[in-house]
């Protein structure tokens, strides 16, 4: 049978994704996989006509078709994602439907189930038979189990394509009907004093997002700052060309206004409000290049110590897997995420209300300097990163180690001397058995608020 192959790396074939692929091909050669190299090509496929409706026209004709793609910051690169759009832009969908689809997606599993939820949604969305996904370590081709594991995957794909067994799907058709949003806000203007705010849009096309932005923005007695990514130049998305890896110079460096914006004005603001339109579950691809090309800071913390705010237009509520994503982004930076405003109440008083509590609550955080305890969204990420860096991905990310080791991250729990030896001692006197009986019985529980307890007693603590 013919498969066609959606390659989502913008390096193309030499792709450590692709030999996943190249290995399936080896392995069941009398199946044809054909690669399109969708990522890497994606200028040409915006711009030729021709070339786009060839590739339409090979998915047609296809007995299958197969996303394979590396992650990209939390999803897929923002020229894949572009592709997206422009199936659902051009009015292609009913080229996909009731094609059968699997998953390949490759990394080094930082937030690899949010990549796999968003593409799984799509392919409901184009109605296609979503078979499975595969989503192993970069590296995991050199194990001989995993090896075992791909060819199981493909060919589950290849008999369900063959025997047309009923899938199921996972997630309902995204609906949003929107009030016409038009500001009623009558509050006192809140004072920023000397914290500087910046709102980041991709577009204020979208009149309810231009709108929301509008009113925030009335919400303080000082003019606040909107940078409209349209007319930001930015030459083109992240190429995954690991130069930024050694110092994080960007392969772009001065040849677009990206990297000044991003550390002469992002990296100085207090205040962070993303604010886009939710589109195919997402923001606008637009907003996935930006973030794709915060790369440049490879796997170290850029943006720490800021209080976030996200204004979008559009369904969030039923897209868990993008409130999660943004989320988690704002945990990893190290920064504090204030909240949502979105426009999906019922009136316009509402969303002014909200409206006005984030700008409030904004201020008030970031005077305090509040942050809440970092959650497993920031934490395991961080921990991820710790282990690849110092493990297998030292080099290239020589710069990731130099700030690892600057700033501690490096914490593993083997350096915890005491608690190794406690552990040591106490798991040693476990294997007596009326010793064991009576800290299991009578210790635990005490011992292990004994510590906190101190703290709570001690008057001078602060």
């Amino acid at each position: 049978m013919n498969i066609v192959v959606l390659n989502g790396s913008p390096k193309g074939d030499i792709s450590v994704t692709m030999q996943y692929i190249h290995y399936i091909q080896k392995k069941y050669k009398q199946h044809r996989l054909t690669i399109i190299n969708i990522a890497k090509n994606i200028h040409k496929i915006e711009k030729d006509k021709a070339y786009f409706e060839n590739i339409m026209d090979a998915i047609k004709s296809s007995d299958g078709v197969l996303w394979a793609f590396p992650l990209y910051v939390f999803t897929v690169s923002s020229s894949y994602q572009r592709f997206i759009e422009l199936i659902f832009e051009r009015n292609m969908t009913a080229v996909f439907k009731e094609k059968y689809t699997s998953l390949l997606a490759t990394s080094i599993h930082f937030y690899d189930h949010t990549a796999i939820n968003y593409m799984h949604a799509i392919c409901d969305d184009l109605d296609m038979h979503y078979v499975d996904d595969f989503s192993p370590h970069m590296y995991d081709l050199e194990k001989e189990a995993i090896r075992n594991n791909l060819l199981l995957f493909a060919k589950n794909f290849f008999d369900a394509i063959e025997n047309q067994v009923t899938t199921l799907k996972a997630f309902n058709p995204v609906k949003h009907a929107p009030i016409n949003y038009v500001s009623e806000i009558q509050q006192d203007k809140l004072d920023a004093s000397n914290k500087k705010i910046i709102i980041v849009t991709d577009s204020l096309e979208n009149s309810n997002l231009k709108n929301m932005i509008h009113a925030f923005k009335l919400s303080f007695v000082q003019s606040i700052e909107v940078v409209n990514l349209q007319d930001l130049d930015i030459k083109g998305g992240c190429l995954g060309c690991l130069k930024c890896g050694y110092d994080y110079t960007c392969v772009y460096h001065d040849k677009d206004d990206y990297i000044r914006f991003y550390n002469n004005t992002l990296k100085a603001a207090d205040i962070i409000i993303f604010a886009g339109t939710i589109q195919h579950r997402y923001l606008s691809y637009r907003w996935k290049m930006f973030l794709d090309r915060g790369f440049f800071n490879t796997h170290t913390p850029s943006l720490s110590n800021k209080q976030f705010g996200f204004i979008l237009s559009g369904p969030l509520n039923q897209v868990p897997n993008l409130r999660q994503i943004l989320e988690a982004y704002v945990q990893w930076q190290g920064s504090h995420l204030v909240g949502f405003v979105t426009d999906e109440y019922a009136t316009n008083s509402e969303l002014d209300n909200h409206l006005y509590a984030l700008a409030n609550n904004l201020i008030k955080l970031s005077d305090c300097n509040y942050r809440r305890p970092t959650t497993f969204l920031g934490i395991a990420g961080m921990k991820l990163f710790r282990d690849e860096i110092w493990g297998e991905l030292r080099f290239p990310f020589i710069a990731d180690h130099k700030a690892y080791r600057t700033h501690n991250v490096y914490d593993f729990p083997q350096k915890y001397y005491t608690s190794r030896i406690r552990n040591f001692v106490l798991m040693l006197m476990c294997k007596i058995p009326f010793i064991r009986k009576e800290i299991y019985s009578n210790k635990i529980k005490p011992g292990m608020i004994a510590s906190l307890e101190k703290i709570v007693n001690n008057d001078s603590v602060s």
